[in-house]
């Protein structure tokens, strides 16, 4: 899962980047208002962490503007403004939850785990689909109930395509998804071949049915009848 973080303080920034990448996400990070636009203009997220009191402008603006261009990403309001009436604007306005600081970095992983099953799975905490099983609090996959060993690579691009099944993908939105904002600076996408290759072999080799479709000259698509 691809997240953007909206925060001008520096350790507090460096602090959450770190131990959401530890945890398995793909960070980008924007200090001020200014750059986040640009970011959010440019590119795509699954989930948007946004502080209130930013440089240049105001973290709520920007979800005015993320719910006005009909955004798909879901939205956390983080502030140290542990004010009602700034949570209640900012979930007005269309954020999915709100967090005031200070607060646990557990805490903002089970905010942003909640959110993403919410949003993408029905709020389910085991993705089931057909043979294959997912449980995002471990990053496990099984497959007709056996498990299936895969990289961090091959589980983010999993989840990536049941999150978008029946949905054609284009390699460059795939390659932005499984590395960040800077995959539009990459040569060729012959790493996600090779992602897909070894995912699709492990996932066979236990039975499961190959739900890829290649589109050629465009992406893939994850097919489900």
């Amino acid at each position: 899962m691809k997240i953007l973080l909206i925060e001008d303080e520096p350790d507090l920034r460096k602090a959450i980047k770190l131990f959401l990448h530890n945890e398995g996400y793909t960070i980008e990070s924007a200090d001020d208002f200014v750059k986040a636009l640009e970011k959010i203009n440019n590119y795509s997220y699954d989930c948007i962490l946004v502080d209130v009191t930013l440089p240049k402008g105001n973290g709520l603006d920007i979800v005015k503007h993320l719910k006005a261009c009909n955004s798909k990403a879901g939205i956390i309001v983080i502030s140290a403004k542990n004010s009602l009436d700034d949570k209640i604007e900012g979930l007005d306005i269309g954020a999915d939850d709100y967090l005031p600081k200070p607060f646990h970095l557990s805490e903002l992983n089970a905010r942003i785990k909640s959110l993403i099953r919410r949003r993408n799975f029905d709020g389910n905490k085991n993705i089931v689909l057909n043979e294959i099983s997912i449980n995002p609090e471990n990053r496990s996959v099984s497959v007709n109930n056996e498990e299936v060993i895969l990289t961090s690579k091959e589980y983010d691009l999993l989840l990536y395509f049941i999150s978008n099944k029946n949905r054609v993908l284009s390699k460059a939105n795939i390659a932005e998804h499984l590395v960040g904002d800077h995959a539009d600076q990459i040569d060729n996408h012959d790493f996600i071949y090779t992602h897909l290759k070894n995912l699709r072999k492990k996932l066979i080799e236990k039975g499961c049915t190959d739900y890829v479709q290649t589109i050629y000259g465009i992406g893939y698509n994850f097919k489900i009848l």
